[in-house]
């Protein structure tokens, strides 16, 4: 295996914007970043699941790929606009409500994979580019859904971590943040349509 090549590929998918970062960045600005931790955990579940899948049923899904294709993509950037229009609206919340965000930011973060085509597109390309072209045990398919699940949360965990430190200044400019925040997720999904 190229292992520059699929260090390369996997560290700029996973550290360059899209639906898991941006959304760690706004609940650890809401939130804070010791409580954005389980949805930082949860991508990185959700992100193992999809890879072991993807490892295991890669030539099931390329077969039906051109089939689900198109209302995965629908169904994705249907939430990523969703996504983009409650944090353009979002406002101070009530605790009652931040509490019960709190406790359901694991799900949301390992749910969010399985809609989430970058994510999907991601493990089919690295399991067939990278994986099965190499390995062939059910050992090594484990240990690199292990490897990539780690990566997730450590590039979750990273936009979590600067929109924490940044959270008195990004309070300050809520609504700007909030805009600019939108507009990615917006060009997230732009980009899933055009792409």
């Amino acid at each position: 295996m190229p292992v520059f090549s699929f260090l390369v590929f996997i560290i700029i998918t996973s550290f360059t914007p899209g639906p898991n970062n941006f959304m760690a960045m706004v609940f650890a600005k809401q939130h804070g970043l010791p409580k954005t931790m389980p949805f930082c955990l949860g991508v990185g579940i959700g992100f193992f699941m999809i890879i072991a899948l993807s490892s295991y049923f890669n030539m099931v899904m390329l077969n039906i790929l051109p089939v689900i294709k198109l209302p995965l993509t629908i169904f994705g950037v249907g939430y990523m606009l969703y996504l983009a229009f409650k944090i353009l609206t979002s406002k101070a919340q009530e605790e009652s409500n931040q509490m019960e965000e709190k406790r359901n930011l694991f799900f949301v973060g390992a749910f969010l994979q399985f809609i989430n085509p970058k994510g999907i597109l991601f493990g089919i390309t690295v399991v067939a580019t990278y994986i099965l072209p190499y390995y062939s045990s059910y050992i090594s398919y484990l240990l690199f859904s292990l490897l990539l699940g780690l990566v997730g949360i450590l590039s979750t965990f990273s936009w979590a971590l600067c929109g924490s430190v940044f959270q008195k200044i990004l309070l300050q400019y809520r609504q700007s943040f909030n805009i600019i925040m939108a507009l990615l997720l917006v060009y997230s999904a732009y980009s899933i349509v055009v792409h």
